[in-house]
């Protein structure tokens, strides 16, 4: 019973204590408000923790957030320009960047200039002769290029174009009527064709028996089309590009 009465003794006397204290805590906050530091002290007295009695007994001292936060999350006002100035940039410089990628990437699939000059040739007519036929390379097949005489374009004209296969006339076909640009493979199953041969004065490819005339329409054999005219102009009178 001895300890009994000693425990509510000291109960009692920190009770009273802590009623003092919090009396003394009201009277500064009337004649001016306690530091933080006498806050802290009270509530270890208390047997509380600092933000309970700081709840419980709020002073000038202590600032209340009663916004849930956005007042934190909404930011200085006067740091918005230059957080807005560098986000900006980041953007800009981010499509900068990306930009240049995509013309690198562009510019990297590009022909060559030694690519680009393979894909054309350029070709001297003047040491071609009358009647004859010349074949050059141009992009890794055969290109014939004839210069042909004025019975050879009259018999060219003089066809029939309903007649044929694959109906083309003769001034299709060619811009110079003198000359005949062809590539060389015969449509029916890419054989080249032999020069100045076959039943129609043209071209005769001996792998299946296809005839060509003197314009390179198919108008004998398995070939379903004639000789095809690759694009090409005449830089000069006696000079044509290819390709």
């Amino acid at each position: 019973s001895a300890s009994a009465s000693a425990s509510a003794s000291a109960s009692a006397s920190a009770a009273a204590s802590s009623a003092s204290r919090l009396s003394q805590l009201r009277e500064k906050s009337s004649l001016g408000a306690p530091s933080t530091d006498e806050m802290v002290a009270y509530a270890h007295e208390a047997h509380t923790t600092p933000t309970h009695f700081a709840l419980k007994h709020p002073t000038e001292r202590i600032s209340y957030d009663e916004s849930g936060g956005h007042k934190k999350l909404a930011g200085d006002p006067s740091k918005r320009a230059f957080t807005y100035l560098v986000l900006t940039g980041g953007r800009f410089i981010y499509a900068a960047g990306l930009r240049l990628l995509v013309l690198k990437f562009i510019l990297s699939m590009q022909a060559s200039k030694d690519v680009l000059a393979l894909a054309s040739l350029e070709v001297e007519l003047d040491n071609i002769a009358e009647g004859s036929t010349v074949t050059m390379k141009w992009r890794g097949k055969p290109v014939f290029i004839k210069h042909r005489t004025e019975d050879e374009i009259a018999m060219a004209e003089g066809v029939n174009v309903g007649e044929l296969r694959d109906q083309q006339t003769d001034a299709e076909r060619v811009i110079e009527p003198k000359w005949l640009v062809l590539i060389g493979v015969c449509t029916h199953l890419g054989c080249v064709p032999l020069a100045d041969a076959g039943d129609f004065a043209g071209w005769f490819c001996p792998c299946h028996g296809s005839h060509y005339d003197v314009s390179g329409r198919i108008r004998k054999g398995p070939a379903p089309y004639n000789l095809e005219v690759p694009e090409y102009k005449f830089l000069e009178e006696n000079k044509l590009l290819i390709g």
